[in-house]
């Protein structure tokens, strides 16, 4: 069941590209992947609406702006001390009622106790010109809607974190302009999880998907606390052409106990083991790949793969944003694209050397 939308909250079900301005990157991609069918676990976004009316209630806007008038790119004591005075006054105060029980309705909507992740979703992530990708807050097995509440107002004040302050005075981006959307999603009991991107990241080869995957929540991915599975996908072929297992020393799982995501040792048979079977790697390439090709341009994909669900149907995606480094680049001349796949296909009637 999802709530009904409304000036405060959309649900993903709901959202559309033209929500973009109302629902930040994060929140639009999650709702048109949900339009065109691809398996996203439910929830729905907290919109700039609130966050404005946040502002508005409370006056902090032209405290915004007395803060940030005076600092420069490379006064990083004087960004820091503005930034965090800023989040102090944004989680000194009460949500107005409507937006709270805006909040508080959706949630339920959801199913009253049931873990979440609470993401922030500013306006300007995943513009082409800017990266955004990490400068804001997101957290993970969230129950209640007492902490839901709590955590959506974290993140409104994690738009003024000191790096992110200072990204956008680098790049001349006007602070009070930037808004913040929230998303909260159902929780996903991650077996395996990770990053995919339908391109080579070093090199930029678009014949490629390179899949990144760990135990546990990807979040241990991203943050670099592991050093994760590897695996190289030809993207026409759909044949896995390298792979690199590595010793996975810790996993990120939710503790319904504690009711948190909790970091725990792996077990000895499974840290040098692989996480994903040849079928998984597959399974994923082909949803990177489907991104892809619905957005009409390279893509960095966070998925999981849910241990509550069935086989054949515990993929999700998490999120898929626009890569930022190569995607603008000119494509491989023909020529060259056709010698790969000659090589791709020596390789794959070598299986010694496909499993180097």
């Amino acid at each position: 069941m999802s709530a009904a939308p409304s000036l405060y909250t959309l649900p993903f079900g709901d959202i559309s590209s033209a929500d973009h301005a109302r629902v930040g990157g994060k929140c639009a991609s999650l709702g048109e992947m949900t339009q065109a069918g691809v398996a996203v676990p439910p929830g729905f976004a907290v919109t700039t609406d609130a966050y404005q009316a946040m502002l508005d209630h409370h006056g902090l806007r032209a405290e915004i702006e007395r803060h940030l008038a005076s600092i420069g790119s490379d006064d990083i004591d004087a960004i820091d001390r503005a930034a965090q005075a800023i989040r102090v006054r944004i989680r000194s105060h009460r949500m107005p009622d409507e937006v709270e029980s805006a909040i508080r309705g959706a949630y339920a909507a959801m199913g009253e106790g049931m873990p979440v992740a609470v993401r922030s979703s500013a306006t300007a992530e995943d513009m082409p010109d800017a990266s955004f990708a990490g400068q804001q807050d997101t957290y993970l097995w969230v129950i209640g809607a007492d902490d839901v509440v709590e955590k959506v107002r974290d993140c409104w004040a994690s738009l003024f974190t000191t790096r992110a302050v200072a990204y956008r005075e680098k790049n001349r981006i006007a602070h009070i302009d930037v808004l913040m959307s929230v998303g909260v999603q159902k929780m996903v009991n991650a077996r395996a999880a990770g990053v995919a991107m339908t391109l080579e990241p070093t090199t930029g080869d678009r014949t490629r998907i390179v899949i990144d995957a760990s135990w546990g929540l990807g979040e241990t991915v991203v943050s670099g606390v592991v050093t994760p599975d590897n695996f190289t996908v030809e993207k026409v072929l759909e044949a896995i052409v390298a792979r690199k297992i590595s010793d996975k020393h810790v996993e990120l799982v939710g503790d319904a106990a504690l009711g948190s995501a909790v970091e725990r040792e792996v077990d000895a048979a499974r840290r040098s083991a692989p996480c994903l079977s040849d079928a998984e790697v597959l399974e994923v390439a082909r949803l990177a790949k489907r991104l892809e090709r619905q957005n009409k341009c390279p893509q960095d994909v966070e998925w999981a793969i849910d241990a509550d669900l069935p086989e054949g149907r515990n993929l999700l995606a998490l999120q898929s944003r626009p890569e930022t480094v190569w995607s603008r680049k000119p494509k491989e001349k023909p020529a060259a694209y056709a010698t790969g796949l000659m090589s791709i296909v020596g390789t794959l009637n070598n299986p010694i050397a496909s499993r180097k």
